[in-house]
């Protein structure tokens, strides 16, 4: 995704709330659960239905383990709540579905 980590404090400073309002949220790792401070929807076990996030440098990527239609539909709904909250088109660079650079829609 589009959502990288050179962003403004302010917008990430708004993601943990896009992850709450997402299906499945379960919180962020640690305490035993999964890794520390990764965001975590369905289960912290990766051999079971499960989404994560991680921020890596050409942007935020997850990790699922669920049906195909399933996770399209979840992805879908990522980028349109994450649109709305953090004021900018949220979507997959490598799909052609945004630019390198990031178009503000709330700025």
């Amino acid at each position: 995704m589009n959502i990288r980590y050179d962003l403004p404090k302010e917008i990430w400073d708004k993601v943990p709330l896009v992850y709450e309002k997402m299906t499945g949220w379960i919180g962020f790792g640690g305490n035993g659960n999964g890794e520390e401070g990764i965001p975590y929807w369905f289960s912290y076990n990766n051999y079971e239905k499960s989404v994560l996030a991680s921020l890596e440098s050409s942007g935020l990527q997850f990790s699922a383990n669920m049906n195909l239609d399933e996770w399209n539909k979840w992805k879908a709904e990522f980028k349109q709540i994450a649109t709305e909250v953090l004021g900018f088109k949220v979507g997959e660079i490598e799909e052609g579905e945004v630019d390198h650079d990031i178009e503000w829609i709330n700025n």
